[in-house]
C-alpha cells in the first residue's frame, strides 16, 4: 500500500511554476465565483455551472501540477472538455451548441499534437516523468519533430492564427465563462511551452518558428481588434493578440517574461469581461489623433524613459545584444503609448506627470518581470537568444504598425481603391466569429 502511494506521489512536480499558475487560476476562480453568484441568480442551471467550474478548476491544477506525461495529457483534456460544457450552458441554443463543437473540434486537434508529441518522447526515452525526459539527450530530429507538435498543441490551445475561430466564436457563452477561459485556458499553450522549455530552448529553429507565429498573431489580432465594434469581439480580438504576444517571448527565449505576461494579461482580461456589461455607459474619450510633433516627441522621450526604467528593474543591460532587447524595445512603445493621452494638449502643464508615469510603468513592469525570473531560477528556463534578421524585421514591423495607427488618419469623405476596400472586407469577415455560431434572429434564443 506504500509503494502505491509512492508511486502516485511521483506523478506530480509541484515546482515554483505550478505554483504560481495555482495562485493565478484560484484568485481568478474566486472573483469569477463572486460575479456569478449574482451574475446567474434565478438561473436553472446555476448549480450545474458552479460543479464543472470547481471541476475545471481541480483539472487545472492537476495539469500545472503533473509530472506524468499521461496525468499531463489526461488533465488537458478534461480541462477542455470541461470548458466546451461551460460554454454549452443552455443546450438548447443553437448558437452556443455549435460554439461548443467548434471548441471541442479544436481542442481534439490539439489533443493529437499532444499525443503524438508525448508518445515520441515517451518512445525515444522511455520515461514517462516530464523532468526525466527533458534531462534526456533526444536528437536534433526528434526534438524538432516534438518541438513542431507542441507547438501546433499549444497555437490550438491559445487561439494562435490559423487556429483561432473557436475564440472568436465563443462569444455567446455567459459572461463568467468568457473570463475564466480568456485569463484561464486560453494561456495553456504559455503553460506548455514554458513546461517544456529546456527541451525546445535547445533548437534556435523551432524558437524562430515560435517567434514567427507569435508576432503574426500579435499583429493580426490587434489589427482586428480595431476593426471590430462588439466589445467582446474586440476583446476576444486582444486577447488573441495578447497570446501572439506572450507567445512571441518564448520564441525569444524569455520564458520567465511570458508568465508575467500571462499572469498580468489574466487578471487584466478577467476584469474586462467581467465589466463589459457596463461598457455601453463609459464616456467615451477623443484621443484626438494623430498627436502633434510636439507632444508625440515628448512622449517618446517618456518612453525611452520607461525603457530606461525597465531594463534598471529587471536587471538587464539596456543595449544588451541578445533578444532581450526586442523586449526593452516594445517596453519603449508601451512607455510612450501610456504617457501619450497625458501628455496631449497639455505637453507642458503635464509632463511632470508623464515623467512619473513612465518611470512607475517601466519599473513596475521590470520588476514584474525580475521577480518572475527569480522565482523561476531553479527551472534554468531564461535562454535569451542572439538576435538575428527576423528579430529585426519583426521590430520594423511592429514600429510602423504602431506609428501607422497613431499618424494615419483618413479625414472627409473620399474614394478608396478598390483592392484596399477589398482587403479590408477581407480582413473584417476573418475576424467574425462562425455563422454557426451567430444568432441572427432573437427567437432563437431559448430563455
Amino acid at each position: 500500500m506504500i509503494e502505491k502511494t509512492t508511486d502516485f506521489t511521483k506523478a506530480f512536480h509541484a515546482d515554483k511554476l505550478s505554483l504560481i499558475l495555482i495562485g493565478l487560476v484560484t484568485f481568478v476562480t474566486l472573483s469569477v465565483g463572486s460575479f456569478s453568484v449574482r451574475y446567474l441568480k434565478g438561473d436553472r442551471r446555476q448549480k450545474g455551472f458552479f460543479l464543472n467550474l470547481a471541476a475545471l478548476v481541480i483539472a487545472v491544477f492537476l495539469m500545472v501540477c503533473a509530472d506524468n506525461i499521461f496525468l499531463l495529457l489526461a488533465s488537458w483534456t478534461i480541462s477542455n472538455i470541461l470548458l466546451a460544457r461551460l460554454m454549452l450552458h443552455k443546450g438548447e441554443w443553437k448558437a452556443a451548441k455549435q460554439s461548443s463543437i467548434l471548441a471541442l473540434k479544436n481542442f481534439a486537434l490539439g489533443f493529437a499534437f499532444l499525443a503524438a508529441a508525448l508518445i515520441i518522447l515517451y518512445r525515444i526515452t522511455g520515461e514517462t516523468s516530464i523532468q526525466a525526459i527533458l534531462i534526456k539527450p533526444i536528437g536534433f530530429k526528434w526534438s524538432v519533430a516534438c518541438g513542431v507538435l507542441i507547438l501546433l498543441a499549444a497555437m490550438s490551445q491559445s487561439a494562435i492564427w490559423p487556429f483561432h475561430r473557436w475564440l472568436t466564436s465563443s462569444l455567446n457563452s455567459p459572461t463568467p465563462v468568457s473570463a475564466i477561459m480568456h485569463a484561464g485556458l486560453v494561456n495553456g499553450g504559455g503553460f506548455l511551452f514554458v513546461r517544456f522549455a529546456p527541451m525546445l530552448a535547445n533548437e534556435p529553429l523551432i524558437l524562430n518558428v515560435i517567434f514567427i507565429a507569435g508576432i503574426a498573431t500579435a499583429l493580426l489580432g490587434t489589427l482586428w481588434k480595431l476593426m471590430q465594434s462588439d466589445v467582446k469581439r474586440m476583446l476576444a480580438c486582444s486577447t488573441m493578440g495578447q497570446m501572439g504576444f506572450m507567445i512571441a517571448q518564448c520564441g525569444l527565449g524569455l520564458f520567465p517574461a511570458a508568465v508575467a505576461h500571462l499572469c498580468w494579461h489574466g487578471l487584466f482580461k478577467a476584469y474586462l469581461f467581467l465589466a463589459s456589461g457596463s461598457a455601453a455607459k463609459e464616456k467615451r474619450l477623443d484621443l484626438d489623433y494623430p498627436p502633434s510633433f510636439k507632444d508625440f516627441s515628448m512622449a517618446l522621450v517618456c518612453g525611452v524613459l520607461a525603457a530606461y526604467m525597465f531594463s534598471v528593474a529587471s536587471g538587464k543591460h539596456l543595449l544588451v545584444a541578445d533578444t532581450t532587447l526586442f523586449l526593452t524595445f516594445l517596453s519603449m512603445i508601451a512607455g510612450t503609448q501610456f504617457v501619450l493621452p497625458v501628455i496631449r494638449g497639455h505637453a507642458k502643464a503635464k509632463l511632470l506627470l508623464a515623467v512619473a508615469a513612465s518611470v512607475f510603468a517601466g519599473a513596475f513592469y521590470g520588476l514584474n518581470v525580475r521577480i518572475i525570473e527569480l522565482m523561476l531560477e531553479p527551472l534554468k528556463i531564461l535562454v535569451p537568444q542572439p538576435l538575428n534578421i527576423l528579430h529585426f524585421i519583426a521590430a520594423v514591423l511592429l514600429l510602423i504598425s504602431w506609428l501607422s495607427m497613431l499618424f494615419l488618419r483618413l479625414r472627409g469623405r473620399r474614394s478608396y481603391p478598390g483592392w484596399l476596400l477589398f482587403q479590408y472586407v477581407q480582413m473584417l469577415n476573418a475576424s467574425q466569429p462562425h455563422p454557426k455560431t451567430i444568432t441572427a434572429n432573437r427567437n432563437e434564443y431559448q430563455f
